[in-house]
Formats: structure tokens, C-alpha cells, sequence
């Protein structure tokens, strides 16, 4: 139902006219994160007529999301992220190729995640994902948009490997742990969230048809208006662009085990590679507390935590940050 009216409003701007709209339509996008970011910049991408976009998620919603995470209603509880994304937005725009990927990002499988994608947009919960798409982004040449929002800040930038600094020429080191505000500790203004997920689809957008990246951080207060454009610049000793670090990329991959921003929740996934019979696992789990089917997921009550089992063996295990204390519920309840 693509139309030759469809874009209209869009194809006038002189900025991007025909030409460009072709450019986004031949566009492949992945989205990493479908939090306040990804579901703001996804829907505006789908509306926009990029052809091809690729919404990668590891989690569920939540009750807590509806505040700021636009594509979800109530209805759409313990379902997968990627999966309800996908599907409310392939009715947005049916001509648009959409893909809803299930998955936990890390150093294992962010390269086929990625193969073929021309841009990446950012919307990961966490430090440690945002340095290692770094990498990948000097490794292939790939351009990626960062955006970050809290309590009432928020920024974005437009990073294009070889003509923008990267991520650690702002970024040098991971901050070390508790030293960065999370969406519990400090809240999120949703339309904060709603403004860095526009600014980054506007990147993604100039970007896609061809408009040299600014190399500027944009960071703005929501509630006092504030606004800065700061220019970051190529540092001469920068551990990834410069000296071709992969101190991330690199990691060996055995099972993964990561605590997901803003709840007591760990992701853990393990080694194991394909499907696993989620069937089977709802029949034993059965016999030890309640258990049901949500769409392409398992939920067990386990008592003072629930396990949310993905049909690759992943599981989000609520409850508890104690790693330990996740792997071992994992161990017990699903087996290594």
C-alpha cells in the first residue's frame, strides 16, 4: 500500500524530494533497544518509508514501560518487545520490511544481528552495549545513531566511522558500576524520551539519504529548555577508532549473563545454539508452580521470582540482581 501520494508531505521538503525517498526506501535500519528510544525512532522510521528495518530486543514489556514506550498498550504484558514492535508496526506501513528479533545483543552475535544493515540507531539500555557497537561500527564502517535520555536530560549524535569521533573519543572508559543514574534511580520525563527517539530518527534520516553527519553532541534539559550543541572531536589516542582496540568485541562468549537497566531483572544466555521445546519445559514446570504460555514465551511463577523463558533458551529472571542467585534459579528450574 506504498502509493505514490504516501510520502507526500515529506517528498516537498526540498531536504529530501524524490530522490531521497528512494534512498530510504532501498534503507536498511536496525534498531538495538526497543525502550522510550527505539519505539519512538522506529515508528517515525516505518512512517518514513525506510524499506527495510530490523527491531532487536531482549526484553518484555512491562506494566512500567506504558509511561514513555510508545508502541505498547496494556494487552501487550510479558509479550516479547521485538515481536509487538514488528507487528503494530508492519500495520503502520505494510510496504515497509520489518523483522522482530527476540534477542539478547553481545559480542557472540552482534555482527550477524547486524549483517547488512547500512545504520544502526541506539536505543540499548546499557554502557557496555553502546561500546562494543562502537567497535563493530569502526570494524565495518557502519554509521550509528547514540541517543541517551534521564530523569529530564536527554542527547543524540550522529556517528560515522572515519568522520565523526566515536563513541570513546566522547566516551574514553566504562563508567565505572553505580556511578550512572538509572530510570529507577532517577525517573524519566517521558516526552524527554519521546524528543531524543525524534532527534535520533532525524539523524538516521539525514544520514540514510547522503547529508554529512554534524559530528555534534545534542544535549538539551526538557524541563528548563536548556540546549547545547557541543562539538566532539577525534581524539589522537583513542583506544577504539585510533589504536583498533576490541576489548569488547573481542570477549570470548560462553553463557551471558547481564542485569537489564532500571529492574531487578538478569538476562541469562546460555551457550546452547537453536531452539529448545518449550512445550516440554511448560510440562515439567507445570508440576512445580503455575506456568503459562504468552505468546512465543514461557512465564513461571517460581515463588519470589519469575522466569520468562524465549524459545532459544534465553530467560529474563525477575525477581533478583544477584547473577548467581539467576543462574542458579536457570540451573534448577530449566537446566544448563
Amino acid at each position: 500500500m506504498a502509493g505514490r501520494d504516501r510520502y507526500i508531505r515529506q517528498t516537498i521538503i526540498p531536504e529530501i524530494g524524490p530522490e531521497g525517498q528512494k534512498k530510504l526506501s532501498a534503507a536498511t535500519v536496525a534498531v538495538i533497544g526497543l525502550g522510550a528510544l527505539g519505539t519512538v525512532s522506529a515508528g517515525l522510521l516505518a512512517r518514513a518509508g525506510v524499506g527495510h528495518l530490523r527491531l532487536i530486543d531482549r526484553d518484555v514489556v512491562e506494566l512500567t514501560n506504558l509511561q514513555r514506550q510508545v508502541l505498547f498498550d496494556e494487552q501487550d504484558v510479558d509479550l516479547p518487545k521485538a515481536d509487538v514492535a514488528a507487528r503494530k508496526l508492519r500495520a503502520v506501513n505494510s510496504s515497509v520490511r520489518i523483522d522482530g528479533i527476540a534477542k539478547d545483543v553481545h559480542a557472540a552475535n552482534i555482527e550477524s544481528l547486524l549483517e547488512g544493515a547500512g545504520l544502526v540507531v541506539d536505543g540499548a539500555d546499557n554502557m557496555e552495549l553502546r561500546f562494543l557497537l562502537n567497535e563493530v561500527s569502526i570494524k565495518r564502517g557502519l554509521p550509528w545513531v547514540y541517543g541517551g535520555a534521564i530523569a529530564t536530560n536527554g542527547m543524540a549524535m550522529g556517528i560515522v566511522p572515519g568522520t565523526t569521533a566515536c563513541f570513546r573519543c566522547f566516551l574514553p572508559q566504562m563508567p565505572a558500576p553505580g556511578s550512572l543514574p538509572t530510570c529507577d534511580t532517577a525517573g524519566i520525563l517521558n516526552t524527554v524520551s519521546s524528543i531524543v527517539g525524534s532527534l535520533q530518527a532525524t539523524e538516521a534520516i539525514k544520514l540514510l539519504i547522503g547529508q554529512a553527519p554534524s559530528g555534534e553532541l545534542l544535549a538539551f534539559d526538557g524541563w528548563t529548555n536548556d540546549l547545547q550543541r557541543l562539538r566532539v572531536a577525534r581524539r589522537k589516542d583513542c583506544p577504539a577508532c585510533v589504536q583498533k582496540q576490541t576489548e569488547y568485541l573481542g570477549a570470548k562468549r560462553g553463557q551471558v549473563i547481564a542485569a537489564l537497566c532500571g529492574s531487578k531483572t538478569i538476562s541469562i544466555d546460555p551457550a546452547h545454539r537453536g531452539e529448545i521445546d518449550l512445550a516440554g519445559v511448560e510440562s515439567r514446570l507445570r508440576k512445580l508452580g503455575p506456568v503459562r504460555s504468552v505468546g512465543s514465551v514461557l512465564v513461571f511463577d517460581a515463588g519470589d521470582a519469575t522466569l520468562t523463558v524465549f524459545s532459544d533458551g534465553r530467560a529474563l529472571i525477575r525477581g533478583t540482581d544477584d547473577p548467581e542467585r539467576a543462574r542458579s534459579l536457570y540451573a534448577k528450574f530449566i537446566g544448563m
